[in-house]
Formats: C-alpha cells, structure tokens, sequence
C-alpha cells in the first residue's frame, strides 16, 4: 500500500509563489530589462529602407543604433522626471525606462552608409541599398 501525502492547499501555494515571483519582477526590474516598446514604421523605397520610431521624450544621447550580424538593433532610455503629489498628478500614464527593438536587415543592405535623425520625437534610420549586381556576359573565345 503506497502512503500519498494529501496536501489540499498545494496547488493555491504554487500559484501564490509564481503571483509573488511576477510582481517583484515587475516592481524591481533589472537593469538590462526592456521596460517598453517605441511604435515603428518599417517601409522600402527605391534606393533605401526606412525605419522610423516613434521616440517622444527620448534625448539624442540617450538612443544607441548599432548594425552587425545582419541585425540592426535600436536600444535606449527614457528617463522619468521626478513627480510629487503636491503637484496635483491623479494619474501617471507615460512610460519610461529602457527601450530595446531589433530588426533583421536584408542582404542588399549597405550596413557602411546607415545615417540617422533625430527630430520632434522621431528617430528616422535611413539604410541605403547596395547597386545591383549586374550579370556579367562571358564571350567564348575559337580555339
């Protein structure tokens, strides 16, 4: 006869233990964490691909692009300005906090000539396309 521990209150207990495991790593995020997302557009044109991300608040300094693998990567901070009650907020909706979007870059990318802007709120990386490759006719030669 095999003895089963019965332990009513079990599957409540494990439940509260992931509930509490989740707020505080919501209340105390890490320093690398990704606090919120930018909206962006993605669009090609003729001779260049477009990302444009919507930054409001975000300084120049604080947004870093990078390029390497094949994979551009925007990542930054947008610091929260320091609020007292005394000041009549009822409610606080901005976001702030780290930033972190990744994008896969295509093959006819020129990852060399990438510029970026920065204006009213908008960071605009502009990503030029390399020529085509023209195909090259071979002439054969009489032996």
């Amino acid at each position: 006869m095999t003895i089963v521990r019965y332990e009513p209150f079990r599957l409540l207990s494990h439940f509260h233990r992931d509930l509490s495991r989740f707020f505080d790593e919501e209340l105390t995020p890490a320093a690398n964490t990704v606090t919120w997302l930018p909206s962006v557009d993605v669009r090609e044109e003729d001779t260049r691909y477009v990302v444009q991300a919507d930054l409001p608040g975000v300084d120049k300094k604080d947004i870093e692009i990078t390029a390497e693998n094949g994979v551009l990567t925007l990542r930054g901070e947008r610091r929260s300005e320091h609020r007292e009650n005394a000041k009549g907020y009822e409610r606080i909706e901005r976001v702030s906090g780290r930033f972190l979007r990744r994008f896969t870059l295509p093959e006819t990318a020129d990852v060399s000539a990438i510029t970026a802007r920065h204006e009213n709120g908008v960071l605009e990386v502009s990503i030029p396309k390399l020529a085509a490759v023209q195909p090259k006719r071979i002439e054969i030669k009489a032996a």
